[in-house]
């Protein structure tokens, strides 16, 4: 039973989190986003809240599956604490990009982001290969991401 209330708890707080990110971000997505000039590959607005959902979803599971792993609590805490942290570049990314209407700021910082996804992967696999695996499908967005916001920056410039 702790097992799934851990999972839970990981769970309700990376889609509260994505949630109250999303909900910062609106304005700037409704006003801003829409008078940048976008790459053919631009996906519709429609998509991006349910793949951050499915993937905030993912990420949870995955954290909760190697915060309630048998693994040596030494590299659980460290793959937790690589995992907070490619979190809190995901939500500055948003600012960067929405807030600060700064797509070469963000485009740098999702780089760095990639990055730590890429080092939570490596280190989630080691402990759980479910919860590795969970995070492959947030690294192949956010590689898509890396060259979007790189596509919009150059467009915009």
């Amino acid at each position: 039973m702790q097992k799934a209330i851990k999972i839970t708890l990981m769970l309700l707080v990376c889609v509260s989190l994505g949630f109250f990110s999303g909900i910062i971000t609106r304005e700037s997505v409704l006003t801003w986003y829409p008078t940048l000039v976008k790459p053919f590959f631009n996906p519709p607005n429609w998509i991006f809240a349910p793949v951050w959902t499915l993937l905030y979803i993912m990420m949870g599971v995955a954290a909760g599956l190697v915060w309630t792993s048998e693994s040596d609590d030494k590299e659980v805490k460290k793959a937790l604490g690589f995992f907070a942290i490619q979190f809190g570049l995901n939500t500055l990314w948003s600012y960067l990009f929405f807030g600060l209407h700064n797509p070469l700021l963000a485009l740098i910082e999702v780089i760095l982001l990639w990055l730590m996804i890429w080092e939570t992967y490596n280190l989630f696999i080691k402990i759980n290969k479910v919860a590795g695996y969970l995070m492959l499908p947030y690294l192949a967005w956010v590689t898509f991401a890396t060259i979007l916001n790189a596509s919009i920056w150059w467009l915009n410039r």
